[in-house]
């Protein structure tokens, strides 16, 4: 199934061009061989922003890890709109722990009529500290914040410091809507907990997949007794999730452990593969093998287990022998990105890089090539706007603008 082609005017088109053209406080081309890229900073200074979300009316919502949800308007003006002290609604209950705090950001597909926002945060509201996805709704100024409704509220939180690293750990946070089904699919990481991955019954190291009111959606395929929420599990750390602009299959995005950061295409019910428990005969610190070895022959844990999980979703493309912290991912769609268009950008962490990736007609990579020419930073967010333009966002505290020209 196609995705629709954008109703927004041409004239909002060129305005959000001219705008952030003008308020870019840096420029840059690099030469790509096939394109040209033009890069602008149209924000800096920022705090850890971790996603990004664009309104049709040229609005760019995004979150900063620690400080919650804001807005840049399409005359410049920056509000914040959710979380610590200061904001247009606050959240007592909300905090900042580790890789943990306010990260995705998605707006409901209807966003024009109902002003709804969905944000995944760490939440503190209950004894026990989870993740959570919230629903909000703002005006159509983007002034008032109200209608707080919490619709997933356990999603596991990793509780404290293990031998593995501190708490609030492997949360994942990408949250995204399917242009095509038009459900939100969550992504939840495996909190350095052996036995999450492959627990139907949890929702951490799952991919979820729910209405806006946090129900589960039809067809999730998993067994009576898991939660019919869970659409895929068996993963690590997904904080990527991208759609295929032709057949609106879901792509996963993964951190993998010392070895296969992968990209993987999801369907209902699938398991990712990732089993982290030990197995009989193996000790491991606090029963969390991912960065040694759950099996008695001492071989590495397996991103893809397809010895013990055969029918396991087969990886579209990894980077074999290393992990470079994968985690953002999009398709780019239109004419504009000439030999590009069609192809999945992935962004790294440790790898501070974004690769181009083309797939063939069963959604494997045949072909991987890096953009050239960027400055290297931790890539945390790829969200295309409504110019048709990629936007990035970077740990550094900066909000690119990349065109092809």
């Amino acid at each position: 199934m196609k995705r629709k082609t954008s109703a927004l005017p041409m004239l909002l088109t060129l305005l959000l061009v001219a705008f952030y053209a003008h308020c870019g406080r840096e420029t840059s081309i690099a030469d790509a061989g096939e394109s040209r890229i033009h890069r602008t900073v149209i924000m800096s200074g920022l705090s850890n922003p971790w996603d990004l979300a664009f309104a049709s009316d040229g609005a760019m919502l995004f979150t900063e890890k620690c400080r919650g949800l804001f807005v840049r308007t399409s005359d410049g003006t920056v509000r914040h709109l959710f979380g610590n002290r200061g904001a247009t609604l606050e959240a007592d209950d909300f905090f900042c722990r580790g890789q943990s705090g306010m990260l995705g950001v998605a707006l409901d597909p209807a966003f024009a009529e109902n002003r709804r926002v969905f944000v995944f945060m760490a939440s503190q509201a209950n004894r026990v500290r989870t993740n959570r996805v919230v629903r909000l709704t703002v005006d159509e100024t983007y002034v008032t914040v109200s209608d707080r409704m919490d619709i997933i509220d356990d999603i596991p939180f990793k509780q404290s410091f293990s031998r593995w690293g501190r708490a609030g750990a492997h949360s994942g946070g990408r949250i995204r809507f399917s242009p095509t089904d038009g459900y939100l699919y969550v992504a939840t990481g495996d909190n350095h907990e052996g036995r999450l991955p492959q627990d139907l019954s949890r929702l951490g190291g799952k991919v979820l997949r729910v209405d806006g009111d946090g129900r589960a959606a039809a067809g999730n395929a998993i067994p009576a007794d898991g939660d019919p929420r869970i659409f895929t599990h068996g993963h690590r750390n997904v904080q990527g999730l991208a759609f295929h602009p032709e057949t609106g299959r879901p792509f996963a995005c993964e951190h993998g452990p010392a070895h296969d950061d992968e990209v993987t295409p999801l369907s209902p019910g699938g398991n990712g593969g990732w089993d982290p428990a030990p197995l009989p005969g193996v000790s491991c610190w606090h029963d969390y093998c991912g960065y040694t070895s759950n099996n008695p022959e001492g071989r590495p844990t397996p991103m893809t287990d397809l010895n013990r999980f055969p029918d396991a979703l087969q990886p579209s493309w990894n980077n074999r022998g290393d992990s470079e912290g994968m985690g953002p991912c999009v398709f780019l769609e239109g004419p504009h990105w000439q030999d590009w268009e069609g192809r999945l950008a992935v962004g790294f962490l440790r790898g501070a890089r974004i690769e181009l990736l083309t797939l063939d007609a069963a959604d494997m990579t045949t072909e991987a090539i890096v953009i050239p020419g960027l400055p290297s930073q931790r890539m945390r967010s790829l969200v295309l706007g409504p110019d048709g333009a990629l936007y990035v966002a970077t740990d550094g505290g900066g909000i690119w603008r990349l065109e092809s020209i």
